[in-house]
């Protein structure tokens, strides 16, 4: 799949020049799109499960997905042949308060490799074929050295958001056109044949953001929900939960809390997972940072999280209680924290194995054996 990934978003809407009243009637008309998947075709991929010649319930979480997939793309056997990475890339004004160890360089660093194959997302992807989208959301220093192979869409909003201690991260238009612009990059990867999705995000500083939003969220304190991230010592993790705290949003108005503690990654990443509902296109949750975006989308429209599948708990303290708020399963328990996709990209090989049982395998009928019955 790696060389048919010339290209960029191209048809990916700019939503930079947009008002704020245009945004607002904008993504309005797109909430009400989203509804709950489909019930019917998630009864009929669970009966057929138990047709399947295998002990019931074997494959454990994989069946589940196979089942939450075929929902959301409202197909009895869901289409996992082509796939995206959707990489939204940003910086946090909130470094200023010595919440990381490396600077906002590393960003555009990475994006660099990005955009030439070489990150650890990219080499991943290229094994899990799937194809790699970095979208430039507010990188704060210039990407030299661009590559060809997975070119950077450009959509940057400012370089890097507010520092959320001093004021909002963000305003009110800016998260607006973040969550726009994820919704797009669904419509425009489901347009181009592309039935599964993963969000990832480079930028420093985004494990505080995402800790911010997840606290708010979850209702918990800081010092609960906030991990070393890129590797902190401890007096850079109690920088880190400090950091946290000033704004007081309304833990149940998902916008809001992205608004003004968020990142535009992290809008961005929300965008997506509501762009899977309304595009009928199931979309991975990675670790920590994607599950606080999609715990916000969840919370701005609910039924969106019938689109998401979760890849792995991270070794970040909040992961596994934003999943359980979502109410997705992991299916991969490794302490990953690398972040880029790169958990949800892990989980793409085993959603293959998963559906070539759960399609190709014969059924208890076909082998003319009796079928294993439920346990009560």
């Amino acid at each position: 799949m790696q060389q048919e990934n010339m290209k960029t978003l191209e048809s990916l809407e700019d939503f930079r020049h947009f008002s704020e009243k245009e945004l607002e009637i904008r993504f309005d008309q797109l909430k009400k799109q989203i509804v709950p998947a489909d019930k019917t075709i998630r009864e009929q991929a669970e009966k057929h499960w138990g047709h399947v010649a295998k002990p019931l319930g074997s494959l454990g979480v994989l069946e589940e997905d196979i089942v939450r997939a075929a929902a959301a793309q409202g197909e009895e056997v869901p289409d996992f042949s082509k796939r995206a990475l959707l990489i939204f890339c940003a910086d946090n004004g909130v470094v200023e308060e010595g919440v990381s160890q490396t600077g906002q360089e590393v960003t555009a660093a990475v994006v660099s490799n990005m955009t030439r194959g070489r990150s650890c997302s990219c080499l991943m992807a290229e094994k899990a074929e799937t194809d790699v989208f970095p979208i430039d959301m507010g990188i704060a220093c210039e990407v030299e050295h661009r590559g060809e192979l997975h070119p950077l869409t450009e959509r940057k909003i400012r370089r890097g958001t507010s520092n959320f201690t001093k004021a909002a991260a963000m305003t009110r238009q800016e998260v607006l056109t973040a969550i726009l612009t994820g919704i797009d990059a669904v419509r425009v990867l489901k347009e181009q044949g592309y039935r599964l999705s993963a969000v990832g995000e480079m930028g420093i500083g985004n494990t505080t953001t995402s800790s911010a939003v997840a606290s708010v969220l979850l209702q918990k304190d800081p010092e609960l929900v906030t991990g070393a991230g890129a590797g902190l010592d401890s007096a850079g993790l109690k920088r880190k939960t400090e950091a946290i705290g000033l704004h007081h949003p309304d833990p149940m108005d998902g916008m809001e809390v992205l608004q003004k503690v968020g990142g535009f990654d992290l809008a961005a990443m929300a965008g997506a997972f509501l762009g899977g509902a309304i595009y009928h296109v199931p979309v991975v949750i990675d670790g920590v940072i994607a599950a606080a975006a999609a715990a916000a989308a969840g919370r701005i429209a609910p039924a969106a999280t019938d689109y998401m599948l979760a890849a792995h708990v991270s070794a970040e303290p909040a992961s596994i209680w934003l999943l359980d708020l979502i109410g997705v399963t992991p299916a991969i328990q490794a302490g990953l924290r690398l972040g880029e996709g790169t958990g949800a990209l892990a989980l793409f090989p085993l959603l293959d194995m998963a559906l070539s049982i759960y399609r190709d395998m014969d059924t208890f009928a076909e082998m003319e054996i009796e079928e294993y019955k439920p346990l009560v």
